[in-house]
């Protein structure tokens, strides 16, 4: 009989990309309240800080990280573990966005998006589940793609390409590394109310973003939406889950 007292990710530490903002802060201080040590991933050195003041894990290292530098990827995760002990998994939720026509959608737009949104996380997954650095019991990974990963959206050719990228390489690495015991999951949400949202919003009329609201038929969503179900991905309880690409958009695909 498990221990209801114990936390799901006591003695467990994750990282996670993007954590200075967003979706990245808002899984990585959810973990923390399930007991997982953090490593916190991203550019912004101060506003990663206030992600690990918020989080109080038992466990926390910051990565100044630009993942658009994949050559840096491997030996600050092997200097990660030789510090702070084995990992047990990853959520690569840092992730770039320009709405942009096709017109305008050129090689150095396709090219840096990918970097980021797709190249990135698939070399810090190769960097996580090295068998010197992953957990001898084995782990979760966790993508963070968006529904315009499997739905059309005018203006996102660069963005729907890369997160199609994202949950297309999720399911082949789901199946190569399940024979580690290692899951591999991907978490696509819809609009959801960040800054970065706010900050598209500002550009458009209230018409228009009551427009994109409808389209969402219980609304928008919050960063805690997305956490809870990341959560629900990572945790070492849903041991029977991989390959799956769980839908968090409010109904927004379902149309």
């Amino acid at each position: 009989m498990s221990d209801p007292c114990k936390k799901t990710f006591e003695g467990k530490t994750i990282a996670v990309s993007g954590a200075s903002s967003g979706f990245g802060q808002a899984i990585a201080i959810h973990l923390a309240r399930q007991g997982a040590g953090l490593v916190l991933i991203g550019r912004n050195r101060e506003r990663l800080d206030e992600t690990a003041r918020y989080a109080n894990a038992p466990v926390c290292r910051i990565l100044d990280l630009d993942l658009s530098r994949q050559i840096d990827i491997m030996p600050a995760i092997k200097d990660t573990a030789a510090a702070v002990g084995r990992l047990y998994g990853m959520c690569h939720a840092a992730g770039i966005v320009e709405t942009l026509p096709l017109s305008a959608t050129g090689p150095e737009k396709l090219h840096t998006m990918l970097q980021v949104n797709y190249v990135g996380g698939v070399e810090l997954a190769r960097a996580v589940t090295r068998r010197d650095i992953l957990h001898e019991d084995g782990g979760s990974i966790l993508f963070i793609s968006a529904i315009y990963g499997l739905i059309g959206k005018p203006g996102q050719i660069a963005y729907s390409g890369s997160k199609g990228a994202v949950t297309s390489a999720a399911r082949a690495m789901a199946i190569e590394l399940a024979r580690r015991n290692v899951r591999v999951n991907v978490l696509s949400p819809g609009i959801v109310q960040t800054k970065m949202t706010e900050k598209a919003f500002a550009g458009l009329s209230a018409q228009q973003v009551q427009a994109l609201k409808d389209t969402h038929p219980l609304g928008f969503g919050s960063v805690e939406d997305v956490a809870n179900a990341a959560v629900f991905l990572l945790s070492p309880e849903n041991k029977w889950i991989t390959g799956a690409n769980l839908i968090v958009d409010g109904g927004c695909s379902a149309q």
